[in-house]
């Protein structure tokens, strides 16, 4: 498995997936985090990041180290520790983060819909602690060598 914690395989039960991992969190978000470069990102303060898609909740833009051809992060805007800080009430915001990163493939081209995958890692196997979904397409061309990619000093 590629992630920590796989949200959606194929266009999984992206509901069912997310109750599960819901189960048992505590709430760990604020507006907006200083020291978190996601948090820069999603408010504009990051000159170096190409944001791809934005709305007032959600921003998405390219992975730094692509595992495919097609590597998007789609992020809240409001900070959000990790998966592990999700509970119910996040449903919708999961829900719209997995619209926007399949609306993204469309705009750049991807039509399988089939052949995508979405997922979140769970920590402490995250390199930024702000809540991220991994887009990826297609899922066929997944570089095999970033599925085990260990970088010393982390748990990546």
């Amino acid at each position: 498995m590629l992630f920590g914690s796989e949200l959606s395989r194929n266009n999984g039960d992206i509901q069912e997936n997310i109750r599960n991992m819901a189960t048992n969190y505590s709430d760990s978000s604020s507006l907006t985090d200083q020291t978190c470069v996601f948090c820069l990102i999603a408010n504009d303060q990051d000159k170096e990041t190409e944001v791809i898609k934005k709305n007032k909740e959600l921003v998405c833009f390219r992975d730094i180290d692509p595992a495919a051809p097609h590597h998007y992060l789609v992020v809240p805007i409001q900070h959000i520790e990790s998966c592990c800080s999700l509970h119910t009430g996040h449903l919708g915001l999961v829900e719209r983060m997995a619209e926007m990163g399949k609306a993204v493939l469309q705009d750049q081209g991807i039509t399988n819909m089939k052949d995508i995958q979405l997922g979140f890692h769970q920590p402490p196997y995250t390199s930024v602690n702000h809540l991220h979904l991994h887009v990826l397409a297609p899922t066929s061309q997944i570089y095999k060598h970033m599925m085990y990619k260990f970088i010393p000093g982390t748990y990546r």
